[in-house]
C-alpha cells in the first residue's frame, strides 16, 4: 500500500475512533482493507476508499472500524485481574451491597465480560445480587458474536470444566460434524448488556457509577490526548472507592487523573472525603 493510501486510512481510523496506527503498519492495513474489498468485490483499496469516504450510512464505516480493530481476547485473561475482581466483589458483598455495576469497555466477542459475569456470580452470594455488567465495543458484528455467546472448543478450552458446565451448553457444530460449539447460557447472558459504543468520543450516555471498570488492552491504540479524554470519563463514572483495570502493558503515565496506583494495572478511585 502507497503511504499516501496508508495515511489517508490511518486519518480516517484516527477521526472515526480516535485509533492512532503508526508508521510502519501498511502491510497489516492493506492486509484488513482485503477483507472488505473481497467482500463489496471492489477491485482496488483507493475505489474502497473513495466508496467509505461517500457512504452516508455510515454501515461500511463501521465495518471498516471492525477489520482495522484488534479483536484478541480469551477468557480469563490476565487472570489477576478476575482474582482481584471476586475478593472486590465479595468486600462489597460482606458490607452489606446487593447492587453491583462493573463495566467491559473493549468487550469483543464477548470472552471478557462473560467471564466477569461468572466470576462474580461464584462469589458467596453473587447469585443473589443485583449484578449488571455493561459490555461496550464499536464493532457491531463484534458485538452480534458476543451477543450470541458461542464460542467453538478452542475457545471456551480456558475456561474450567466446572465453570463450563455451569455457564454454557454444548452443541453440534453445524460447519463441523465431529465438532462442537459451547454457548452461554441465559442465565450468564441476562447478566450482560451489550452496546455499541466509541471509546474515542465521551462523554458517554450511561451514568454509571460502576464499582468495577475493565478497559484493558484499548489505550495502547489510543494517542496520549484520546486517552486523556478516556481516562478523564471514566474516572467521573467510577463510584468513590471503585477499581479500574487496564491492560498488564498499558500505564496511565502522563494523565492527570484522581485515580491512584493500587498496583500494576490497577487503579482506585480515592473515597468522598466526609464533612
Amino acid at each position: 500500500m502507497q503511504p499516501q493510501l496508508f495515511q489517508r486510512f490511518a486519518t480516517l481510523a484516527y477521526e472515526k475512533a480516535g485509533i492512532a496506527i503508526k508508521p510502519g503498519k501498511e502491510a497489516l492495513v492493506s492486509a484488513r482493507v482485503a477483507k472488505r474489498l473481497r467482500a463489496l468485490s471492489i477491485p482496488d483499496a483507493e475505489s474502497y476508499l473513495r466508496y467509505l469516504e461517500e457512504d452516508s450510512t455510515g454501515e461500511e464505516m463501521a465495518c471498516f472500524l471492525d477489520v482495522i480493530s484488534t479483536h484478541f481476547t480469551s477468557f480469563y485473561r490476565e487472570p489477576d485481574h478476575f482474582e482481584l475482581l471476586a475478593a472486590e466483589v465479595g468486600r462489597r458483598l460482606a458490607e452489606g451491597q446487593r447492587r453491583l455495576r462493573l463495566w467491559s469497555a473493549a468487550s469483543s466477542t464477548g470472552e471478557e465480560p462473560y467471564t466477569m459475569a461468572m466470576t462474580a456470580l461464584e462469589v458467596k452470594g453473587g447469585a443473589q445480587a443485583d449484578l449488571k455488567i455493561l459490555a461496550t465495543d464499536i464493532a457491531v458484528d463484534t458485538l452480534r458474536q458476543a451477543q450470541e455467546g458461542c464460542y467453538a472448543l478452542q475457545k471456551i478450552e480456558p475456561v474450567p470444566e466446572p465453570q463450563r458446565s455451569r455457564w454454557f451448553t454444548r452443541r453440534a457444530d453445524p460447519n463441523d460434524p465431529e465438532g462442537s460449539i459451547w454457548q452461554a447460557t441465559e442465565a450468564l447472558k441476562q447478566r450482560v448488556a451489550f452496546r455499541r459504543l466509541n471509546l474515542a468520543e465521551p462523554p458517554f450516555p450511561m451514568s454509571g457509577p460502576f464499582d468495577v471498570v475493565f478497559c484493558r488492552n484499548v489505550l495502547i491504540y489510543f494517542d496520549q490526548r484520546t486517552r486523556q479524554r478516556l481516562i478523564g470519563a471514566i474516572d467521573g463514572l467510577i463510584r468513590p472507592g471503585g477499581l479500574l483495570c487496564i491492560g498488564h502493558t498499558e500505564t496511565l503515565s502522563g494523565i492527570d487523573t484522581a485515580l491512584r496506583l493500587e498496583r500494576p494495572s490497577i487503579f482506585r478511585k480515592p473515597e468522598e472525603r466526609s464533612a
